[in-house]
């Protein structure tokens, strides 16, 4: 809803104020000019990026314009899941959750959280780390060194989709300046036609350079940093199964476990302590 909203502002301000200063909106619709710097910069995007990133890149803008799934909701799901696991594992053995973990699909405990669920790479994440305390007794030093290095890859992982779209933000004035000369080349034909038709190629060849360098910071790098604020909730979930396992590993009773990982999460989608402990109560 924020991607919509804010493009509007950007389309009816830069817009309404040309056609307020006298502006002629038809001056600025030039298809040629628009084929030129979209069709090299998706060309480039193509080239730069491997397969698998092009697609995480569609399916994180289609996010967007969606909702992020990690929100306040979310993160008590997770907690609660947490929670259940590790009041399981504490009043019926470590070896009570192998099937849980082993599974998840058909486990009574993870069903209740079909929103994790969904999480695939993050389940992955949780189960594993559960399955390594099931089979031994790693010390928590240790295992919160290993879960690092794990978060700090999947961090890499999760920016590339950002990053990948800022590179064509970065790239859109320039290409906007070739679709520009272009357009004065085509201009150097019309020297003959008299002052109204040059005056009109010359418009057109502007407009190239406008597009570039308003769609480039407009929209498109505004979106990239809208990415990364979406990559940065995502792995605020990784952080909070941290914070929870290792405080569990610790001895932490099951309870002050998950309270270890509620201070993990952003301040604003952060559930207060009663709010926490009600939706657990409740799950």
């Amino acid at each position: 809803m924020a991607l919509i909203l804010g493009s509007i502002i950007v389309l009816v301000c830069v817009l309404g104020g040309y056609v307020l200063h006298g502006g002629n909106l038809a001056v600025l619709w030039q298809p040629t000019e628009v084929l030129i710097i979209f069709g090299a910069a998706t060309g480039a995007f193509i080239i730069a990026n491997p397969m698998h990133l092009i697609k995480e890149v569609m399916g994180a803008v289609l996010r967007l314009l969606t909702g992020s799934p990690f929100n306040k909701a979310f993160y008590m799901d997770l907690l609660s899941l947490l929670y259940d696991m590790f009041d399981k594992s504490r009043k019926q053995g470590v070896m009570s959750i192998e099937e849980d973990i082993d599974n998840p699909e058909a486990s009574q405990v993870f069903s209740r959280y079909p929103a994790v669920l969904k999480s695939h790479e993050l389940m992955a994440f949780i189960t594993d780390y559960m399955r390594i305390i099931s089979a031994g007794n790693m010390a928590p030093h240790e295992l919160e060194g290993l879960m690092d290095a794990e978060i700090e890859s999947r961090q890499h992982e999760l920016e590339e989709p950002a990053h990948a779209v800022n590179k064509v933000a970065d790239a859109m004035p320039g290409l906007g300046i070739v679709a520009a000369v272009l357009g004065i080349v085509i201009t150097m034909n019309f020297l003959t036609e008299g002052p109204e038709v040059i005056g009109l190629s010359v418009a057109a060849a502007l407009v190239g350079t406008f597009l570039g360098i308003w769609m480039g910071y407009g929209f498109i790098g505004p979106t990239s940093i809208a990415l990364e604020h979406h990559a940065r909730y995502e792995l605020k979930a990784y952080e909070c199964a941290k914070a929870s396992i290792i405080a569990t590993v610790s001895g932490q009773a099951p309870q002050m476990a998950i309270e270890f990982g509620r201070k993990a999460l952003p301040t604003d989608k952060r559930p207060s302590f009663q709010e926490l402990n009600d939706h657990v109560r409740s799950k």
